[in-house]
């Protein structure tokens, strides 16, 4: 009863041009902070090593011996950023190298891992088997060792978030999520405007004729099913919408237009932006945090152990508090694993977008057959859709419905006829 009639996208001239580097928008600067603080952990290991067998301290030579296994799990993490950066437009990675800084943060979770494992494995050791402790080289070392982590920590954390919701109330305007819309002459904008005022539909015009009072209206679809319609009142330079948009602001709009030609339709997706899902989350820095904190907790861990044992007496706190300070970095560690392997392994990075993407497609009474989504990097996502249908529709026309999707950096959509 089906006929294929099957549409790729990177078939046409538009298709081939595409570009492929899904490298995350802080790329540059994490590179930069990665290698400059590989120069302050370098140099501390140095100071360290030198130190140590100047002035004839073994503990400040294992110290600096400690923190150039520090070095090495930030000098993946940089190297894996220049690497992506330099082989980003290379033809041979299909999907582009913004995946790399997840292979690196895999890899550095693995790392820090086996580096609890070895923690706990001598805190446990010592711990029934008690070694004497020269507190008046440990604990300044260990000082010096968080000091340095801090400042690490700071330098890789500079400068705030490096992820973007998206969301419209950082606008001048409070619109959120403008999208445009064409109907042939007409061409709207349709946002919902909450700038202290209960939230409404706004229509602008961008372009070509004003259509006429009383041609539009608006109806919501929300997941679960439940249908709003919007009745739109003339206010001069905008069309709004006389009910309220209740909250959350995630459903399809389908904006219906009364023209000489005839009727109109366009579908709008509308989503809660501040629900990323992790899309926007670079695991290559976040990896090297986690490497830069674990190391800081030990450090403050350690100082709070030899102190007491120094007052007290109690040499078990120093390998106690190495347990601790192994079941945290173990936990951190599992979640990098769970989190980067999720990736490498395209597992659907977003439940509620994929949903939101087959409503959109669905409202028209279209069919999805087949959805893929994966993340191709930090804040760029991939589809391959497959969409049954009976209008006479391609897949420029599905791409330009799901263009409301920011996120969405990579589509191939293939159409056939129901």
């Amino acid at each position: 009863m089906s006929t294929a009639a099957a549409t790729a996208p990177e078939t046409t001239a538009e298709g081939l041009a595409h570009s492929h580097v899904f490298l995350g928008e802080g790329h540059a600067r994490n590179e930069r902070r990665a290698w400059l603080v590989i120069g302050l952990c370098g140099l501390m290991m140095l100071i360290e090593i030198v130190g140590g067998l100047w002035f004839g301290s073994i503990a400040l030579v294992a110290d600096g011996l400690h923190m150039s296994t520090h070095a090495g799990a930030l000098l993946l993490a940089a190297m894996a950023y220049t690497f992506a950066r330099r082989y980003a437009h290379d033809e041979r990675f299909s999907f582009g190298t913004g995946k790399l800084g997840d292979l690196a943060g895999f890899t550095s979770a693995i790392v820090l891992a086996m580096i609890a494992l070895l923690i706990g494995f001598e805190a446990v050791t010592r711990l029934f088997a008690p070694v004497s402790i020269k507190f008046g080289e440990a604990i300044p070392i260990a000082c010096l060792g968080l000091g340095v982590n801090i400042a690490s920590a700071w330098l890789l954390s500079a400068g705030g978030h490096d992820h973007h919701h998206g969301h419209g109330h950082g606008h001048a305007d409070h619109d959120e999520a403008a999208q445009t819309l064409t109907f042939g002459d007409h061409t709207l904008s349709l946002s919902i405007f909450e700038d202290g005022v209960p939230p409404r539909f706004r229509l602008t015009p961008v372009s070509g004729p004003w259509p006429a009072q009383g041609s539009i209206g608006i109806q919501t679809v929300r997941p679960d099913g439940a249908h709003q319609t919007f009745a739109m009142i003339d206010k001069g330079a905008f069309l709004e919408s006389v009910d309220e948009v209740p909250e959350p602001h995630a459903f399809s709009a389908k904006v219906a237009l009364e023209t000489p030609a005839g009727a109109q339709a366009q579908v709008a997706a509308f989503e809660e932006h501040d629900h990323a899902h992790g899309a926007h989350h670079d695991n290559n820095i976040r990896a090297a945090v986690v490497h830069v904190m674990a190391d800081a907790v030990v450090s403050a861990l350690v100082i709070v152990g030899l102190i007491l044992a120094r007052l007290f007496g109690w040499l078990w706190m120093d390998p106690l508090v190495g347990i601790i300070g192994a079941i945290v970095i173990a936990t951190w560690a599992y979640g990098l694993v769970r989190d980067t392997g999720a990736i490498l392994l395209d597992m659907n990075p977003d439940r509620g977008l994929a949903a939101r993407l087959r409503r959109l497609v669905e409202a028209d009474a279209d069919q999805v057959d087949d959805l893929h989504l994966w993340r191709l990097g930090p804040g760029h996502l991939g589809a391959i859709l497959s969409v049954a249908t009976r209008h006479n529709r391609d897949a420029a026309y599905y791409r330009a419905k799901l263009a409301a999707l920011p996120t969405l950096a990579h589509l191939t959509v293939e159409v056939s006829r129901l």
